[in-house]
């Protein structure tokens, strides 16, 4: 077993649902649940979501909506009225959502995170959403030394298999969330032989 597999053995093992999942198979809601989670925890922007989605079901039916009726709708999210304005934006700008990084980052409040997000969960293209938590946990398994999230997600592009991409944020995510504290994180990796204490 390689060291990669291992820790995504592990990984499966103690994962916990991510919340927004639920709306993974889905690109509209996909994109824009996710681009209202940005600094707002999964509990607020699920509530938010569902308040959203229950009105306007589509892309279709977000255009018809006023962007003051979208900031009502999904707030408290953090910067709700920024989001609200994004969201109605691009709602104007396309009629599906794209199938590639390039487009999506052209819309308004996607950054690459979010883009490899909609690209993974609701179209099954591979590509490694690089979050706080995939960097902090990237770097304390030793596979990069990176500063920056951008950083990590160039490093594993070069270093993880493939075949790993799709479930890399999903699990990393739910163990971050689990074990918040770096020492609480640490434990884990070491108890489990993921990591030895020299490290």
């Amino acid at each position: 077993m390689d060291r990669f597999s291992r820790v995504f053995t592990v990984f499966k093992k103690n994962y916990t649902l991510v919340p927004l999942e639920i709306f993974g198979s889905d690109p509209y809601k996909t994109l824009v649940s996710t681009l209202m989670s940005a600094r707002t925890n999964d509990s607020t922007t699920l509530a938010a979501a569902s308040r959203l989605f229950k009105k306007a079901p589509s892309l279709k039916s977000l255009r018809s909506l006023k962007e003051d009726e979208i900031s009502k709708l999904i707030y408290p999210v953090g910067f709700y009225k920024t989001k609200a304005k994004h969201i109605a934006k691009l709602a104007r700008m396309i009629n599906i959502v794209p199938k590639t990084r390039e487009a999506l980052v052209k819309l308004p409040g996607v950054g690459r995170k979010t883009a490899n997000l909609v690209l993974n969960r609701a179209f099954k293209i591979p590509a490694i959403a690089v979050d706080t938590h995939v960097h902090r946990i990237a770097n304390l398994l030793g596979w990069v030394k990176t500063k920056t999230p951008e950083e990590t997600e160039r490093e594993l592009n070069k270093i993880l298999p493939k075949k790993y991409w799709p479930e890399t944020n999903r699990l990393f995510v739910s163990i971050g969330r689990k074990f918040p504290s770096k020492r609480k994180l640490e434990d884990f990796l070491t108890n489990n032989k993921l990591i030895s204490k020299l490290q």
